[in-house]
This record gives C-alpha cells, structure tokens and sequence, in this order.
C-alpha cells in the first residue's frame, strides 16, 4: 500500500515536494525503565501479571502534599549504572533514559561506528524534562544564596538533556531533538522520528520518551488542578480509568525508548523485525488548555489509520489515553465513537495507565512498547480496577483480565494538555 502524508491525507497543499515513495519504517529495539519493572522483560511479566506500580510516595517526605501515592520507579540505583560522579550530574530523567536507550541498542543489535553515526538520530519526548533538579536547586538558593547554586544546574534541568546524553554516551550524531507536548511527548516523538525515516533524512533513529515529576512541588502542582486521584488508603486502586468512581491520575515516572530504522537498513544489517510503524496522526484542539475536546483526537485517530491505509475494523486493539480522570475518560470515549463509527463497539481497548500510572512525557513510549509486544504475543492487556461501569464510557475496556487473541494491528492514544493528540497505528511486520 503507498504511505501518504497527514498533509496530503488532509488537502494541504505540498508544493515543490518531492513525491518519491516514503520508505518503510520498522521498529528492531525496545528499552523500558518503568514502574513495574526496569527492562522490557520484568515489565511485560508484570503487566501480563495485572499488577499495580503504585505505591505510597518515598522519593520525598509525603506529608507534605495530599496526594501520597505515585507510580515509582522502583530499585533504581543511579550509580551502579553511571559511577556516584556522574549520577550527581544526571537528573533522573536523564538516567532512565540512558538506561533504556542501552537496552534498546542492544535490543536492536545496532552498533554506532564512524561509518554510520551520522545516519542514526536521537529524537526523545519530555513533557517537563529535569523538573526535581529544577526545584531542588531553587530551594538551594533561597536558603543558602544565588552562589550556592549547582553550574550543573542548567544542562541537568533542561528537557532536550536526555537527547544530548544520549547522543554524547553512545555517540551518535545524527538529527537530535527533544518534543515537549506534555502528555502527548512520547508518542509525537516517535511519531517525528517515524516521518524522519520515511523522508530518508536517516536510515535508524532512538526515539521514545522519559520523564522524572515525582517531587513534592509537581505532586501538589498537579493536585491543586484537581488531576491527581486521591485514593491514598488504595494505592493498587487508586488508577481506575474509565471506572465510574475515578478521580485522577496516578503519576508514575520512567523512559520508554524505541529503535527505527527504514526497512531497508534493518534488512541490509540483517536485524530482527519486531513490528513495523504504519501510521501517525497529530492534531491541536485549539480549545482549551487542560479541558479535552471531541475532534481533535477523533481526527488524530482517522489521520493515522488512513496514512496507515486501514479501516476502523481492521485495528485489533487500542491502547487508550484512558488517564482516570473524569473529563478525559469520557472524551476520549466520544472521540473513538467518532472516529471508529460502528466499528467502536468491536474494538477491544484497555488503559494500562491503571496498572503503571501516568508517565507523562514517557507515557506514550511505553505504550507503544506495550502495543509490539501484544502484537508479538497475542495479548490483549486489561484495565484493571474496572468494577463500576459509567454511562458516559460504554466500549469495551478489557475490564481486569488478559485476554489471548491475536493482535495483527494495535493503535496507542496520547493527548497533553495544551490540546495535542497524537496516535500511533502499529503492525504485524510482513514482508
């Protein structure tokens, strides 16, 4: 089937552009640091388990906010993986993304050498990027002086660090960015790295997504907007979305991090094909900052299914944004409806947010993961802590329980405030 452009997909105008055939973009390495676990194997397990990653907070003292549960990376040890040195220089949203970068790298087999550093880019989401350096050195100045602030500061707080410690540990040289769109960050960056590889502007790209929020100042940040559950008494509980009793989302923290490649290197270097990239939708709501809309992720949706040439009922399964926070829960419900038609009501959907929180930035990276591996493995993953329906929220959700299907295409949601959507449409690789 011949890819078009969202562009094209939607009548602008692409004047003067080349129209050669977009290459075939294929997925060959997978790396995850998460809350269930701190590579791609332990997390699978433990999401094919249904277990919850939230826990009582301990990465500060938690009396100081309401909300005392997050979705911690757990048994981390910084400098066991860079020296005591260097994980001072790092904040850990750096370190989680240099740890599953490596995992992916070696995932993939791709060796960066002179010959081909600058055919591979890194291109990595971050919604709000060093954020506990950030508070953490402002608190330092207004105790001791503006003197005694960190130099290291600067490069460990701001959100495009993680793509140039990437590049800087493992030496590529490449296209080199950083997408911030909030909670859509992860998937708009793989998404960006996807259309990189299409063009043929590299021939393998790192991309995915990381995030560290979990300090006293994000943690009450996001609960005085009233986006946090409360359920502090049920940590395991606690993410219910699409339940009619949600009340917030779980933060969680982490890094997902995927290799692209166009399907001609990874065949050329005879790499293993986990999936392929067959689609990528992004749109604005223009609407609103925090409050969801209806269209604009109903047509990130059709977007993405028509670059990827599929019908509505051809897409197995869709992991959903499913934040269980009342507003986006029900919305992104209607947006299906709207962007699935009939077909909707025979999509199987799970939010796997109810078992590793909200990653933010990294949310959609580790969806994407998840996505590959229910293709490779037949898997449909629940959403767990469904016990109550809501009216407003009548699909399918996979209330609690795997189930063993096979799964030849599987789409993954992300929306940020701000209003971006993005949607990523993944597939069985076939040659």
């Amino acid at each position: 089937m011949e890819h078009k452009s969202q562009a094209e997909l939607l009548g602008v105008s692409q004047n003067g552009r080349n129209h050669h055939r977009p290459h075939r973009v294929v997925i060959t390495g997978m790396g995850l640091v998460g809350p269930l676990g701190n590579d791609v194997q332990s997390s699978w397990q433990a999401l094919l388990a249904a277990k919850s990653g939230c826990a009582p907070i301990t990465l500060y003292d938690r009396s100081q906010t309401d909300v005392q549960i997050a979705c911690e990376v757990k048994d981390f040890d910084p400098a066991a993986h860079f020296g005591p040195r260097d994980a001072r220089r790092l904040d850990r949203c750096a370190q989680f993304a240099l740890v599953a970068t490596k995992e992916a790298l070696q995932d993939a087999g791709l060796v960066l050498h002179d010959d081909n550093t600058y055919d591979v880019g890194v291109v990595l989401g971050s919604g709000i990027g060093g954020i506990s350096t950030l508070t953490a050195e402002h608190a330092v100045m207004l105790q001791k002086g503006p003197k005694r602030v960190s130099p290291f500061a600067v490069p460990m707080m701001l959100p495009d660090t993680a793509t140039g410690q990437v590049a800087m540990h493992f030496g590529i040289r490449g296209p080199n960015y950083c997408v911030v769109s909030a909670c859509a960050s992860g998937t708009n960056a793989i998404g960006e790295a996807f259309e990189l590889l299409r063009a043929g502007r590299a021939r393998a790209v790192v991309t995915g997504g990381t995030e560290a929020p979990i300090n006293a100042f994000s943690i009450a940040a996001f609960n005085n907007m009233g986006a946090l559950s409360t359920y502090n008494d049920d940590p395991e509980g606690a993410s219910r979305p699409f339940d009619a009793t949600r009340n917030g989302f779980v933060c969680g923290e982490g890094a997902g991090v995927l290799v692209l490649e166009t399907l001609e290197h990874a065949q050329e270097r005879g790499a293993r094909i986990h999936a392929e990239v067959l689609g990528y939708g992004v749109t604005a709501d223009a609407h609103h900052i925090t409050a969801p809309d209806v269209k604009g992720p109903a047509m990130a949706m059709r977007a993405a299914l028509a670059q990827a040439g599929l019908s509505p009922s051809q897409i197995d399964y869709l992991n959903a944004h499913g934040t269980s926070t009342p507003l986006n829960d029900s919305n992104e419900t209607r947006a299906i409806k709207t962007a699935f038609g009939e077909a909707a009501y025979d999509l199987h959907i799970s939010s796997t947010k109810s078992m590793t929180g909200h990653l933010l930035g990294a949310a959609g990276a580790l969806e994407a993961i998840i996505c590959v591996l229910s293709i490779r493995d037949g898997v449909i993953l629940p959403t767990i802590n469904y016990h109550n329906p809501d009216a407003e929220c009548d699909l399918n959700y996979t209330p609690n329980s795997v189930i063993r299907k096979p799964v030849r295409v599987a789409m993954s949601n992300s929306f940020g405030f701000g209003g971006h959507n993005g949607c990523l449409v993944i597939g069985q690789f076939t040659e």
